[in-house]
């Protein structure tokens, strides 16, 4: 069967809640990484796992499981990156499918952003995660799911 990983650290709960419902139809296994407890719908084909605070402890526990076929969700943009140049799909929480000329590009202006906010020249900034972005998000792993399911084998 075909795994969703999530970097449940900054996923957003609606996107959290998407993966939950697709596992819970049995289209995938659903596995959620953090470094605190993550509340989700229990079903067989959900798993939360909970790795020891520290910086990348997530992204190390997603990257030495994933296989060939399954799908990680993250807005960890290093992670993304060294994923996709693995040929992992990797998409983000809204709805950005990752490859590897928009995920370098993406690298590069987070870098920039990161080194303005560091001298003071830039305010770190939240975006509110709006509708288009939870049905973009929606449509985006629908689609990764159906192509894996067809390169990879049925859900079991």
């Amino acid at each position: 069967m075909i795994t969703v990983w999530v970097d449940a650290d900054n996923c957003v709960r609606e996107a959290r809640e998407f993966v939950e419902r697709a596992a819970c139809r049995g289209r995938v296994r659903a596995v959620f990484v953090a470094d605190r407890p993550i509340r989700t719908a229990e079903s067989p084909h959900i798993e939360r796992v909970v790795v020891a605070c520290g910086d990348q402890e997530s992204d190390t526990y997603i990257q030495e499981r994933v296989e060939m076929g399954d799908i990680v969700v993250t807005r960890d943009i290093p992670l993304a990156a060294e994923l996709v140049e693995q040929g992992v799909v990797v998409l983000n929480d809204r709805g950005t499918v990752w490859s590897t000329e928009n995920v370098r590009e993406r690298l590069s202006m987070r870098d920039f952003k990161e080194a303005m906010r560091e001298q003071g020249l830039a305010p770190k900034r939240m975006q509110r995660y709006e509708k288009r972005d939870a049905a973009a998000f929606v449509a985006a792993l629908d689609r990764e799911i159906t192509r894996s399911t067809a390169k990879y084998g049925r859900p079991e």
